[in-house]
């Protein structure tokens, strides 16, 4: 069993940055892939980042590519998204989850409860 609860959300003006953390129980942590992902009012729940277990695979969303950065310190069980340059359009209640390496909320068994992330223009 695998518990997640995400932190460092808030609201920040358009251009601004933000780092989310992922802080993970659990002594299996560093064996499951992580990824981001989000939902904004009225719309779907979608794919934002993952990470391979031991960091050596990584993928975007082309929404966020080259803005965000995954990372991960499995001897913290904490995995990160720095988000630069957001955009009113990154406003979003963000997820992280754990499980197999994919683009696709099935792939992933653990969810954390979830962060606001609201970028102002």
């Amino acid at each position: 069993q695998v518990q997640l609860v995400e932190s460092g959300g808030g609201m920040v003006q358009g251009g601004g940055s933000l780092r989310l953390s992922c802080e993970a129980s659990g002594r299996t942590f560093s064996s499951y892939a992580v990824g981001w992902f989000r939902q904004a009012p009225g719309k779907e729940r979608e794919f934002v980042a993952a990470i391979s277990w031991r960091s050596r695979y990584t993928y975007y969303a082309d929404s966020v590519e080259d803005r965000f950065t995954i990372s991960r310190d499995n001897a913290k069980n904490t995995v990160y998204l720095q988000m630069n340059s957001l955009k009113p359009e990154d406003t979003a209640v963000y997820y992280c989850a754990a499980g197999r390496f994919g683009r696709i909320a099935i792939d992933y068994d653990y969810w954390g409860q979830g962060i606001q992330v609201t970028v102002s223009s």
